[in-house]
């Protein structure tokens, strides 16, 4: 029996105007992530479907619950749209399955088949309990459900329905820049990000000797497993030591964390602006850490005029470990490598800042041009999921 994958769009659908360029950009998605397969891919408005080779199955289906855009799949029979094919086929499914009830759903795409698809169902499942013993029909409760759907290029029969991780296929989205540091929260705000269509690149902040190569190598480890999520990722690694070493020597304590991020933000716009980033991505949640409350975020946010992302901004730690564990980065995430936002943190970080008090503090050292040079010594590598070792930047 000829099989191949049928994919549901589900959210796409909505799009209007916009649903043929969601659905293209879906399409050339799949198209690069299963490159180096056998498979023929094909599009309309509905669904998309994949002609594969039997033992590439396993594979693909790996692949496909990476791919945003898709709500669900399934791995369908085919069979021509007429009548006697389909009963043939219907059949000879249901007798390689173990039930002791059934149903059939049939959609009748084809209008021109001459069968409206309630009768279809009766006749379907007539021929079932004809030939196949000890079997009876239930509507409610099913132990095995098959789904005709019968279309002018052929007809789908599957029974089993696998859910896809739903959103916007990444590309849909400009470009976002992601703060990315070794910790649990800010991976899942990027594969937040990259749900709503977001492609991104990712932003680390390492102040070495104070922080570890086995932090960077962390957090490149984290950025591969999001890489699984799209194509690339490019990782911007930038020396954060100088900017750091002066914060701790000239500023107040309580206000060196609200200092150290607005150097960040101030970092980040500029590297929108030379990346062509559209807005910043964080893991920031609220009042997790004094530099997440309200009054922290907006005098931080008040250095630049971008759109500050923050997809867990309103979910709790245990739903934000969930998500990790989910995309696999939470074991990564707990390695005991510190990055440069915990490795200086203060007795008693300020909760409330000033903003007055936070201009006056920075005003204390050069840091533009401390700026300029980290940006200029920055150090850029593109990471996928099929790249094992970066040794030149460990």
């Amino acid at each position: 029996m000829n099989r191949v994958i049928l994919i549901k769009y589900g959210e796409l659908s909505t799009k209007k105007g916009n649903r043929n360029y969601f659905i293209k950009t879906l399409f050339n998605t799949v198209k690069n992530k299963l490159k180096g397969y056998d498979v023929s891919i094909f599009k309309d408005r509905a669904n998309m479907t994949i002609c594969f080779n039997d033992n590439d199955l396993e594979d693909i289906k790996n692949i496909i619950n990476k791919i945003f855009g898709i709500h669900t799949y399934s791995v369908a029979y085919v069979c021509e749209s007429e009548e006697e094919s389909i009963k043939s086929l219907v059949l000879e499914i249901a007798k390689e399955k173990e039930f002791k009830t059934f149903k059939v759903e049939t959609k009748r795409s084809d209008k021109e088949f001459p069968i409206h698809s309630q009768d279809f169902n009766r006749i379907l499942g007539g021929i079932i309990l004809k030939n196949i013993d000890n079997i009876k029909v239930d509507v409610h409760n099913p132990d095995l459900l098959l789904k005709v759907e019968i279309r002018e290029n052929g007809t789908y029969v599957y029974y089993d329905t696998y859910n896809g991780i739903g959103g916007y296929p990444v590309g849909t989205q400009p470009k976002g820049l992601l703060m990315l540091s070794g910790g649990i929260d800010s991976p899942v705000a990027g594969y937040l990000a990259m749900k709503r269509g977001v492609e991104l690149d990712a932003v680390y902040f390492e102040a070495i000797p104070h922080t570890s190569l086995e932090a960077r190598e962390k957090v490149i480890s984290l950025c591969r497993k999001l890489s699984a999520y799209t194509d690339k990722i490019n990782l911007h690694v930038i020396n954060f030591t100088n900017i750091q070493e002066n914060i701790y020597k000239n500023v107040r304590e309580d206000y060196c964390i609200t200092i150290m991020r607005r150097m960040m933000y101030r970092i980040m716009e500029r590297l929108c602006s030379l990346y062509k980033g559209y807005a910043i991505v964080n893991g920031e949640s609220i009042g997790q850490v004094a530099s997440q409350t309200l009054t922290s975020m907006n005098v931080i946010n008040s250095v630049t005029n971008l759109p500050v992302i923050r997809p867990v901004a309103c979910l709790d730690k245990l739903e934000i470990m969930d998500i990790a564990r989910k995309i696999d980065t939470y074991d990564i995430s707990i390695l005991p490598f510190e990055d440069c936002c915990t490795v200086f943190v203060p007795k008693h970080p300020v909760i409330n800042p000033k903003i007055d008090t936070a201009i006056y503090e920075e005003n204390k050292f050069d840091y533009n041009s401390m700026i300029d040079e980290a940006i200029n010594s920055m150090n850029t590598i593109v990471v996928t999921d099929k790249i094992d070792e970066y040794s030149d930047l460990l």
